[in-house]
């Protein structure tokens, strides 16, 4: 376990790198100049030159990478060149509201996938498994803002049960909050993860072990989420951990739907505005975020099933 491990970390450890690398250069070779953009258009040419050159922006791209990776080193991320404050300050604002959110349509994407993918299973070829697997294809192709503006329309603004947007200023507030987000960005994910669990489960109820369980005069939903799901959770357990993974990024599209000042809206502000510091340092947070998701994820699986770790 530990040797496996180990492989993992190091394979985090490049991905973070390539991450690294990747979103430096694609910042620098897009057009555009941070410092006309905060000067504005009026701006002489000698007064965006002074300010590019207190940027360090008129020196060469290696030169600007390794100013970057030694910054980075040191643990700085640099300044908002908009805000005039330190990256890192702007990040843990918006990170807690992101993580909550993240969390929260993980837990709904459990609550969501588990009893759909058992009622499918244990009743295969019949009218609920084709209805489980009808709205898992009509979810694939339905774009999830599009669930969450129904959402607003039904539960917010008719009925007025949820708040069309925002975080609110109490725990309350909070957790009213995040409810139509919430089942907004498990919608991208559930019907991905209903379909593999529901055959995950059906071809553990065929197994041998199954049988002899119901002979023992066990109840059915006892043997459905107690050992038939318990079974097949390893490679839907892979698939959630990628697909958290797919949710950080997504919160980018859910926090505009419903106004929510996260780490999504800071990253599309700061790409509108040329914001490098601040564009690469959530880039780098989200990043993290996705490696140590999947890092924990291949532990957990490795730790359930030893024929990963030992593959």
């Amino acid at each position: 376990m530990k040797a496996y491990a180990a492989r993992r970390l190091a394979s985090a450890a490049l991905v973070a790198v390539g991450v690294t690398v990747g979103t430096f250069l694609l910042l620098h070779v897009e057009p555009g100049d941070p410092a006309r953009l905060v000067l504005g258009e009026h701006a002489s040419p000698s007064e965006v030159a002074a300010l590019r050159h207190q940027w360090g922006l008129d020196r060469s791209l290696p030169h600007q990478f390794v100013r970057f990776l030694g910054d980075l080193a040191h643990g700085n991320l640099g300044t908002s060149y908009v805000d005039k404050v330190p990256a890192a300050t702007l990040i843990e604002q918006r990170a807690g509201l992101t993580l909550a959110l993240v969390v929260t349509a993980t837990l709904f994407s459990v609550l969501i996938t588990v009893p759909l993918a058992a009622a499918a299973a244990a009743r295969r070829d019949r009218p609920v498994d084709h209805a489980v697997r009808g709205l898992s294809v009509f979810g694939l192709g339905l774009p999830a803002f599009w669930f969450g503006i129904v959402l607003i329309e039904l539960l917010a603004v008719r009925s007025h049960v949820f708040p069309v947007g925002g975080w609110g200023s109490s725990v309350q507030d909070h957790l009213r909050g995040l409810v139509l987000p919430g089942l907004t960005a498990a919608f991208g994910i559930v019907p991905i993860l209903v379909r593999s669990l529901r055959v995950g489960m059906i071809e553990v109820l065929d197994a041998d072990f199954v049988a002899t369980v119901r002979a023992k005069g066990i109840g059915e939903r006892r043997v459905l989420f107690a050992h038939v799901a318990r079974n097949a959770l390893v490679p839907t357990l892979t698939l959630l951990g990628i697909n958290v993974a797919f949710l950080v990024g997504s919160t980018v599209v859910v926090e505009q739907v419903f106004a929510l000042n996260g780490l999504g809206s800071l990253l599309l502000r700061s790409i509108t505005d040329r914001d490098f510091p601040v564009v690469q340092s959530v880039t780098l947070v989200m990043a993290a975020a996705v490696v140590v998701v999947n890092l924990l994820t291949d532990l957990v699986a490795a730790r359930l099933d030893p024929r990963i770790r030992l593959g």
